[in-house]
């Protein structure tokens, strides 16, 4: 920060607006900067902020320095960190050109991911595809397919999908999640990015898949996986489904050799953590050392839903003569909830078991909960705490942010 007697941090909701600081204030000061808690309290309640030393002092701010030699010690911070990369120096970095999609009324249409909705069901169905060709199997292939490589791609491309979705259709609160294609192509692109994990470009492409990922946990949507006929669960991409609130695996008892089939690896224990630093099957499990050895011991092992069921890695397996009811229930029950009461409920179990700090913003359950029951859905008019044994149906207003 400038050392300029005038410039200051300030966290003024308390005193100016009688509300807390927004997008979790309170928790980052506490648990990303350690602040002392008294002088948080001091911080919190002074409409005028913190400026100079004692910000630095109080740790609000890293260093500050005069206005004269600002510009200097911000490079020379900058150069420092440059530093401590392992890039080469030599080296290029890949463009990351303009994301092709084509909106229409259907959806929106990518090369490795398409989504079509249903507004009047309020569903969103997400097919994220397995790659088609023959992937580059050397660093130096990967870095000149650049962004076209296809984990690259495809993430980026579903990045895009699930922002999109979250800003223009407000009013589409459930998101099925499929995929397409050859499995063996998942898993073969997974093992070149286990190969090539500590090149730079690997790295971050992985990176880049990560926070995608993440995108889904912190999405206010109901997400539901669903595995039928080709479809492709397997390594990164079952991510996908383990970022579900469900999963739906079709089972075919009569024909096993059409049934489809998930297949977990060595990504979904250690490549993606959650904003809880835990992997998907980590935070599915607790955790829990048995549980996860049972889970290990089908590593690489194509799992039809009913051994997908004994694991645990599905939450229903129905046969071929029940699925379209099964989903059909499932989606037309979620429609009818409170998409408040949905929102904090989900947000709850996505960051259950350990707490981190971006837990604490995302998921603590009384800040949901005191949320919830000021919002028209609950204690309007037609909310449904305002109707609740008088016989009438509450009138819900669907928006999911």
């Amino acid at each position: 920060m400038v050392d300029d007697r005038s410039s200051a941090v300030s966290l003024p909701e308390v005193p100016l607006l009688g509300v807390l600081p927004g997008t979790g204030g309170l928790t980052r000061v506490t648990d990303k900067r350690h602040v002392r808690h008294d002088l948080a309290d001091v911080f919190c309640t002074t409409t005028e902020g913190v400026r100079g030393a004692r910000a630095k002092e109080w740790r609000l701010v890293d260093d500050i320095a005069k206005p004269a030699v600002f510009a200097q010690k911000v490079a020379e911070r900058a150069a420092a960190l440059a530093a401590k990369s392992d890039r080469p120096a030599d080296a290029k970095g890949v463009a990351l050109t303009p994301i092709e999609r084509t909106v229409d009324d259907m959806g929106i249409h990518y090369a490795h991911v398409d989504v079509v909705i249903d507004r009047s069901k309020r569903l969103a169905t997400f097919t994220i595809k397995a790659p088609e060709d023959e992937q580059p199997a050397t660093v130096e292939a990967i870095v000149a397919a650049g962004a076209a490589w296809w984990p690259l791609a495809m993430a980026r491309e579903l990045d895009d999908a699930i922002l999109s979705m979250r800003t223009n259709e407000l009013d589409t609160g459930t998101w099925l999640l499929k995929t397409s294609g050859d499995a063996a192509a998942v898993l073969a692109s997974d093992a070149i990015l286990m190969q090539h994990k500590d090149h730079w470009f690997v790295r971050e492409t992985i990176g880049f898949t990560r926070r995608t990922l993440s995108r889904l946990d912190v999405s206010s949507r109901t997400l539901f996986a669903l595995i039928e006929e080709g479809s492709c669960f397997a390594g990164t991409l079952l991510e996908l489904a383990l970022a579900c609130d469900r999963i739906y695996m079709l089972a075919l008892p009569d024909a096993p050799e059409r049934a489809p089939k998930i297949i977990v690896n060595a990504l979904n224990f250690d490549f993606y953590p959650m904003a809880t630093e835990q992997s998907r099957l980590g935070r599915r499990f607790y955790d829990e050392v048995p549980v996860l050895d049972a889970v290990r011991a089908v590593i690489d092992q194509p799992l039809d839903g009913d051994a997908a069921e004994k694991v645990g890695l599905v939450t229903m397996a129905p046969d071929d003569i029940d699925w379209a009811d099964e989903v059909r229930m499932a989606c037309e029950e979620r429609s009818s909830m409170s998409p408040d009461a949905l929102t904090g409920m989900e947000a709850n179990l996505r960051f259950n078991g350990v707490e981190t700090m971006a837990t604490r913003v995302f998921g603590r359950l009384t800040a949901w909960q005191n949320w919830i029951f000021i919002r028209p859905n609950a204690v309007g008019e037609k909310g449904a705490l305002k109707l609740y044994g008088k016989g009438e149906k509450a009138q819900f207003d669907w928006n999911r942010v």
